[in-house]
């Protein structure tokens, strides 16, 4: 399992990661907010370890920003101790707080724990309904897109189209097939009526449709949605 830490403090990070890679976790980094962001947007992500005063973006932000999208497990690290701090983080999104100080052994033992829930608590069945690939995600559960924590709307044509290929992301799907698929019923000269929905879908998700991110054609064959 992958677990990103985040803390201003350089000692820290590489401490933490030294215990966490002695239990045989793997260990991304961050020293703000809006660099563990960018790492969870590309990165697998199963726990993140977010220190509470950062410069850029705070801590307690960057959990807002994050429960956006993710219901990963998050533990504030804080110097902090009053219990108003606690009550704030916890109410921001963490599972958890420890405060610094810490005990390498009282760390591991919340890791453990947290990623237990995560693991037995419902949290993969609810992924499983959340598709993602970069700054692009699908939820199925509440029919809800977003683009880089930004809601956008598509028509439900538009919608299955979109949930068809990020479901299977790096598929190359044919026009006949995403037509049948979508639609429920066999194609009959369906080009023209799949690439009117697929440009309005990228005018929608991308930031240049004309050289789209995520909704990509593979001329020839079809569309599909990129890895990221």
């Amino acid at each position: 399992m992958t677990i990103l830490v985040c803390d201003d403090d350089i000692e820290i990070v590489e401490a933490i990661k030294i215990y966490l890679n002695n239990e045989g976790y793997k260990v991304l980094k961050a020293f703000d907010g809006i660099e563990a962001l960018e790492v969870l947007k590309v990165n697998e992500i199963h726990l993140i370890i977010m220190d509470v005063m950062m410069p850029k973006m705070d801590g307690l932000r960057a959990v807002m920003k994050i429960r956006e999208n993710n219901n990963i497990p998050v533990i504030m690290l804080s110097a902090k101790t009053e219990d108003t701090d606690k009550i704030m983080g916890l109410n921001m999104g963490a599972d958890d707080y420890i405060a610094k100080p810490f005990s390498p052994l009282e760390l591991i033992a919340r890791v453990k724990s947290q990623l237990r829930r995560y693991t037995t608590l419902g949290s993969i069945e609810t992924k499983i309904n959340v598709y993602k690939t970069g700054g692009l995600v699908v939820d199925d559960e509440s029919k809800i897109i977003t683009v880089d924590g930004e809601e956008v709307q598509l028509t439900p044509v538009q919608y299955k189209i979109l949930l068809l290929l990020i479901a299977n992301a790096g598929k190359v799907y044919s026009i006949d097939e995403i037509y049948e698929k979508v639609w429920n019923e066999t194609s009959f000269s369906p080009e023209n009526t799949v690439a009117v929905h697929i440009r309005k879908i990228r005018e929608k998700i991308e930031i240049n449709p004309k050289e789209p991110k995520y909704l990509k054609v593979v001329w020839g064959i079809g569309y599909k949605v990129e890895k990221i």
